[in-house]
């Protein structure tokens, strides 16, 4: 029952009276006892005092006293940080198709390998995260705005379809502007949700219209961080036009990107770690930690205590405490 803070800490006065009721359970005590000492002879002392009921026949009084303790802790109001749900959040899933992503150095091929990922990454977030779908090779495509319906992003994921060059800059724009888009739709007083771009590709930019470090600047003054998945190996090599070309990737211009965002930098070298970065992605995005209230397993505590101490109290002394 880990504590954050409390939301009405002056319960925490009832202590002095938990520590008042004590004090008099002492005394009283002790009055008894030479009470009993004075006006009793031996033998009757023996029948009113018998040596059975030792220290433990305090026990239920001291468990009552512990039961008031966590019960006025359950008043005060304790919160605890816990994790739940976001009701509202806009991602774009960026996914690079140029030709390099047929590589098979990650099996059956960085394509295919990206999209069993990617679908699983899809379908684990949560309910209210609005989800869009961009693809680029020579340019960007948004293929699916901002939405809840999951059904949709998977199948345009497994429709994906690899074509010449990489216009990392221009798909970090065309992400941007939906985001934007979709933001002016259904922000309300609070204001449009927050957003983040997870931006997934295996090799350096060779073409657009926008740089993608200028991109990533803009995507930071936007508030919008990048989350950047380096995918792949050093040994990527695929077949262009006869030719047998290497495509290592870039991982220094991902980290680029996402520091210049204000997002996170990934590396996955295999379909298993590219599933991991995915699933940390999904907890991040779809989740958030929250003060929320934490009295239940303290009411619960001290509500079980006080009939412990009830129950010892008309076992051992036929009374309550």
């Amino acid at each position: 029952m880990s504590l954050s803070g409390f939301t009405a800490p002056w319960w925490f006065l009832l202590l002095v009276v938990v520590a008042g009721l004590a004090a008099f359970y002492v005394v009283l005590q002790r009055v008894l006892r030479k009470r009993t000492l004075r006006f009793a002879n031996l033998p009757m002392l023996e029948k009113v005092a018998p040596k059975r009921q030792g220290w433990y026949k305090h026990v239920p009084a001291a468990l009552l006293m512990v039961a008031f303790i966590v019960l006025t802790v359950a008043l005060a109001g304790p919160t605890a940080e816990q994790k739940v749900p976001r009701n509202r959040a806009t991602v774009m899933l960026v996914i690079d198709t140029s030709l390099s992503m047929k590589a098979t150095d990650v099996q059956p091929s960085r394509l295919e390998a990206a999209q069993v990922a990617a679908k699983s990454f899809a379908d684990g977030l949560t309910p209210g995260i609005n989800l869009g779908l961009i693809s680029f090779a020579g340019s960007a495509t948004v293929l699916v705005a901002p939405t809840t319906d999951r059904a949709a992003v998977t199948q345009s994921i497994d429709g994906l379809k690899l074509a010449q060059s990489t216009a990392t800059g221009d798909a970090i724009v065309a992400a941007l502007a939906a985001i934007d888009s979709f933001g002016k739709v259904v922000g309300g007083a609070d204001g449009p949700p927050p957003a983040r771009i997870v931006l997934m590709t295996d090799g350096k930019e060779t073409v657009g219209t926008r740089d993608a470090f200028d991109a990533a600047e803009d995507a930071k003054t936007a508030g919008v961080p990048i989350s950047t998945i380096s995918f792949g190996t050093e040994e990527g090599v695929v077949e262009i036009e006869g030719r047998r070309q290497e495509v290592p990737v870039d991982d220094d211009s991902m980290k680029e990107i996402a520091k210049l965002s204000g997002g996170e930098f990934f590396k996955a070298a295999s379909a298993e770690e590219l599933r991991r970065v995915y699933d940390t992605l999904g907890e991040q995005i779809g989740y958030e930690k929250k003060q929320a209230d934490a009295s239940r397993p303290w009411v619960a505590l001290g509500t079980v205590l006080g009939m412990i101490a009830v129950a010892g109290a008309l076992l051992f002394g036929q009374r309550l405490p």
